[in-house]
C-alpha cells in the first residue's frame, strides 16, 4: 500500500443553521452553533486515515487555541502530522458556515494557511514521499504553492491529485502535471464554463477538462451523483440515496476516500463507488472532520447498497 501525501489547509469551522440565507442588510435568526475542526487539506486527510491509508498532511496554524485543537483532533484520527507547522504571523485559519437546506455556503480567511510555499511541500515530498505514493491538494491555500508543488510531486513520480476547490481559473500548464482532476458544479463552471447538472453537460465539461491537459477528470454533481472521464472512458454514478443534513464535507469526504481506495491499488472505478459512499455518509451528520465516515461504515453501506 501507498502513501496518502495531502497539502492543503486546517480550518477552524464555525457553523450555524438558518431557514434561509440572508439578503443583503437582512438578519435572520439561526441555531445549532457547533465549532468543529475543518478545513480541506485536514478534512480530507481525516476521511483518507479512516479508510486506512498512511496519511500525512502539509500545512499550518497559528500559535492559538484553535491551531492545537486542530493538530490534536488530526493526531486522534490517526493522521501524521510532523509537516504541520505552527506560526507566530497568522492566526488559525477560520471558516464561517450557513447551513440551510442541506446546503451549505462557505467563507474562509485563510489565516496562516498561506504561509505554506512551494519549497516547503517540496522538501517535504523529498523527506516523505516515494514514487507510486498519491499526492492530494486543494486551492483553500497558497495557490502558487499548490500549483509548483503538483508539478514537483508528478515529477517525483507521485500519482497527483488536484480538488480544484474554491473555484477559480488554473494556469494552463498546471493541467499536465494532473493525474486525476476533481471538481463540483460551480468549480467546474469556473474552469471550462460548463454547468454540469446531467450525463450530457457533465461529458461535455469533462471533455474540455481532458484536452486541457487532465489525465483523469472527475465531477461531483451532488443529488445528480457524479461523472468520471477515465482513459477517454465515461463513467456515470447516482448518487446514494441518504438523506442531506449538512453537505460541508461531502466533498472532502469524497477526495479523501478516493485518495485512499488509490493507495491501495484499487481501480479508480472502484474507487469512485466507494468515494460516493462516504460522502453520502458524511452529508447525513452536522460538521466537517466530526461528519467522516469510518471504513466499517463505508464498507456496510457498500454492502446494503449491492443488489
Amino acid at each position: 500500500m501507498s502513501k496518502v501525501v495531502i497539502f492543503g489547509s486546517l480550518n477552524m469551522d464555525l457553523s450555524m443553521e438558518c431557514e434561509h440565507a440572508p439578503a443583503e442588510a437582512e438578519t435572520v435568526m439561526g441555531s445549532h452553533f457547533v465549532t468543529t475542526p475543518g478545513g480541506k487539506g485536514a478534512n480530507q486527510a481525516v476521511a483518507s486515515a479512516h479508510m486506512g491509508a498512511e496519511t500525512h498532511l502539509i500545512g499550518a496554524v497559528g500559535k492559538d487555541e484553535f491551531g492545537v485543537r486542530l493538530t490534536r483532533n488530526l493526531n486522534q484520527a490517526g493522521v501524521v502530522c510532523g509537516a504541520v507547522r505552527s506560526c507566530d504571523c497568522h492566526p488559525t485559519g477560520c471558516a464561517l458556515i450557513l447551513r440551510s437546506g442541506g446546503v451549505s455556503r462557505i467563507v474562509v480567511d485563510p489565516g496562516a494557511n498561506v504561509m505554506t510555499t512551494a519549497d516547503d511541500v517540496c522538501a517535504v515530498l523529498d523527506r516523505i514521499a516515494e514514487p507510486g505514493d498519491i499526492y492530494l491538494s486543494q486551492l483553500e491555500c497558497n495557490v502558487d504553492a499548490a500549483v509548483d508543488a503538483i508539478a514537483y510531486a508528478r515529477e517525483s513520480g507521485l500519482y497527483t491529485m488536484l480538488n480544484a476547490a474554491p473555484a477559480r481559473k488554473l494556469p494552463p500548464d498546471v493541467y499536465q502535471s494532473i493525474d486525476l482532476l476533481c471538481v463540483n458544479e460551480r468549480e467546474c463552471e469556473a474552469l471550462c464554463g460548463v454547468w454540469p447538472q446531467d450525463e450530457p453537460s457533465a461529458m461535455r465539461a469533462m471533455l474540455m477538462l481532458s484536452a486541457m491537459g487532465a489525465a483523469t477528470v472527475v465531477v461531483t454533481m451532488g443529488r445528480n451523483g457524479c461523472a468520471a472521464l477515465i482513459a477517454g472512458d465515461p463513467l456515470f454514478l447516482p448518487a446514494v440515496p441518504l438523506d442531506v443534513v449538512d453537505s460541508t464535507a461531502a466533498g472532502d469526504a469524497f477526495l479523501g476516500t478516493l485518495a485512499a481506495e488509490l493507495s491501495a491499488g484499487r481501480d479508480i472505478d472502484e474507487g469512485l463507488v466507494t468515494a460516493s459512499a462516504a460522502g453520502a455518509i458524511a452529508c447525513t451528520r452536522v460538521g466537517a472532520q466530526d461528519a467522516m465516515p469510518t471504513e466499517g461504515e463505508v464498507r456496510a453501506l457498500l454492502a446494503r447498497l449491492r443488489p
